[in-house]
């Protein structure tokens, strides 16, 4: 948490952030809802790398995509900068975006295939910026060098480039733009390990020159581990566990937690640790349960959890959602 220490504000502050999707039946009338994200309070500070941890469904993606503007929030405040962006369309929006960017889970999907990748950096200072053409195309040349990219590739299209090249392209893109704050999204998903490795490193290596703030949404805890200096295990909507890395791995309190990481994978076999790990599938979202959101899979499960959903509160150096943390 050193980074709160540098800066006396947040460069990113959700309050209370809820997303909710209608479900539609018959005639379009209003059958229930899905509760995607629900009422999530957290902080970004400048700089810093904060993981977004849980299992597909749990709500990462969308809390992501809520404050990027993809999604509008239903309920709660987004504030970025000090200012509320959560309410902010058109023209203001797109302002903000050029400081709060997006990295997608395929980043050949945010390529158009029929462009060549110089257009396809070129597009947003095109949209974004008054720099003539000449001064577009020296800033699209450092940055595709600062991602590790010759400038051969610009008369590339995309399908002809690798996995990791596409990545890479995808962060150039961003780049151009000089954002703040850049949401990665499961970033290393579908790459080789060799792969990976050196893509994480882009990562740490783009954040001191650039002085970049990551929201690193994944389910992997070996990269989240080796990437993040805070992580937020999120659970059904809500955040159960906030903790520095180092804390976390150490001495996790969450009983959700305790089972993700009793799933990592390590070598020679599963670490065996004291927890029977997760058992069954997480409730749906449409039908959350009474109480605590994790009692149908909790060990530690009972008759006040079924009653009283726990709060987020400190315990020992980090914030837990349990009442026996």
């Amino acid at each position: 948490m050193g980074a709160s220490a540098a800066s006396p504000t947040p460069l990113l502050d959700m309050k209370g952030v809820t997303r909710h999707f209608p479900i539609r039946g018959a005639f379009g009338r209003r059958s229930g809802i899905i509760r995607a994200v629900d009422g999530v309070s957290l902080s970004v500070w400048p700089r810093e790398t904060l993981g977004l941890v849980g299992e597909s469904g749990c709500g990462k993606s969308t809390l992501g995509k809520t404050v990027m503007g993809i999604h509008a929030p239903t309920a709660g405040a987004i504030h970025f900068e000090g200012r509320e962006i959560g309410q902010l369309r058109g023209r203001e929006r797109r302002r903000v975006a050029r400081d709060l960017q997006y990295v997608y889970q395929d980043p050949g999907a945010s390529l158009d295939p029929r462009w060549k990748i110089g257009r396809s950096l070129h597009e947003p200072l095109q949209i974004h910026t008054r720099l003539s053409r000449a001064e577009r195309a020296v800033q699209v040349q450092t940055i595709l060098r600062a991602v590790g990219l010759p400038d051969a590739h610009l008369d590339l299209y995309p399908h002809e480039l690798s996995g990791g090249q596409q990545r890479r392209v995808g962060l150039a893109r961003i780049l151009t733009l000089t954002p703040r704050l850049i949401i990665l999204d499961e970033p290393t998903s579908g790459l080789d390990v060799s792969v990976q490795a050196s893509v994480l490193k882009l990562f740490r290596r783009l954040q001191e020159e650039f002085s970049l703030t990551y929201l690193f949404i994944s389910h992997d805890l070996g990269v989240v581990r080796a990437m993040c200096e805070r992580v937020a295990v999120m659970y059904l909507g809500t955040i159960v566990e906030l903790a520095d890395a180092a804390t976390l791995f150490a001495d996790a309190r969450h009983p959700y937690t305790r089972s993700l990481l009793a799933a990592v994978p390590s070598i020679g076999g599963r670490r065996v640790i004291d927890d029977p790990g997760l058992e069954g599938e997480p409730p749906n979202p449409r039908d959350i349960p009474t109480g605590c959101r994790f009692r149908p899979r909790c060990p530690l499960a009972q008759a006040r959890c079924a009653s009283e959903e726990p709060a987020l509160r400190p315990v020992d150096g980090r914030l837990v959602a349990c009442h026996f943390a």
